[in-house]
């Protein structure tokens, strides 16, 4: 056993030569002296660099996702996130659609009579729809009139709101009520981040910027003498001569300038050049 693994260990170092000649003048021009056992080494130290360098292809660079099985877990995730906009979009242009073929029979006036019936119709029926009041409801109604009897701007307690709806600027609580006599000429209204500021009437923009004291700020010009401010926005959405309507986004309630003291909204409202409590004017 001593002697074959000599003589194994003898055959695969014994070193052959290998040589290249010139054909023409049987000059030898390159030689390497090699055996088995280095054959074999440069072999396999061959086969690891190719793996190796073809591993780290594969790995660095986007190869990898033609690989089956290897899709990057990022790509999967906007994968799924595409699909379900897809269906939402999906979902919205069908509603979009039925939308537009209601309004379509309405303007042809294609759409069909369902509950209305003629009067002259014989299947007309002459129906009492006054539904009885209980005792609670009648004797609240004597009440009220009672209360109201003499009150002479009930029903219009403010002559300056007459045929003049406005729209609430922010969903929010009041955090700060308008008081002139500490020249806070309006109302601080606290909600949740990026809310939007809304425009409480009609009408255009006549100055946005930015007030080191007051944040961002977006004033609107309305009819009838009516001047709204917004201050401490975080966005301004509109510019100077842009038309806006009531409800429409002007701006991104924020927590801007140094006499800001958290996310909240102050409102003002100016009638005539006098600054106004617009709580008189809107139901917050």
């Amino acid at each position: 056993m001593k002697r074959h693994n000599k003589s194994f260990w003898k055959r695969i170092r014994f070193k052959y030569k290998f040589s290249f000649f010139n054909e023409s003048m049987l000059e030898e021009v390159w030689s390497i002296r090699l055996s088995q056992l280095t054959v074999f080494i440069y072999v396999c130290l061959f086969a690891f660099v190719l793996i190796t360098v073809t591993s780290v292809i594969i790995i660095l660079t986007p190869i990898r996702n033609y690989l089956p099985g290897y899709l990057d877990v990022e790509i999967r995730k906007d994968l799924l996130i595409n699909a379900l906009r897809a269906d939402s979009l999906e979902e919205k242009i069908a509603v979009q659609s039925r939308y537009l073929e209601n309004l379509t029979s309405i303007l042809s006036g294609n759409i069909s009579i369902d509950s209305i019936q003629e009067a002259y119709s014989s299947s007309y029926i002459d129906a009492n729809y006054d539904i009885p009041r209980s005792e609670r409801e009648a004797a609240y109604v004597k009440q009220f009139e009672e209360d109201e009897k003499f009150n002479l701007t009930s029903l219009n307690p403010n002559p300056l709101q007459t045929e003049i709806f406005f729209y609430k600027p922010l969903n929010g609580l009041i955090s700060a009520t308008f008081n002139s006599n500490i020249s806070h000429f309006g109302i601080d209204l606290t909600s949740a981040p990026n809310e939007h500021v809304m425009a409480t009437l009609d009408g255009t923009v006549i100055f946005t910027g930015f007030d080191p004291n007051f944040g961002n700020v977006i004033v609107l010009q309305h009819k009838n003498d009516f001047l709204s401010v917004y201050k401490h926005n975080d966005i301004l959405l509109k510019e100077i001569s842009n038309r806006v309507v009531a409800g429409e986004a002007i701006a991104i309630v924020g927590n801007t300038g140094n006499l800001s003291t958290g996310l909240h909204l102050h409102f003002e409202l100016w009638y005539k050049g006098v600054p106004v409590n617009p709580e008189d004017y809107i139901a917050f």
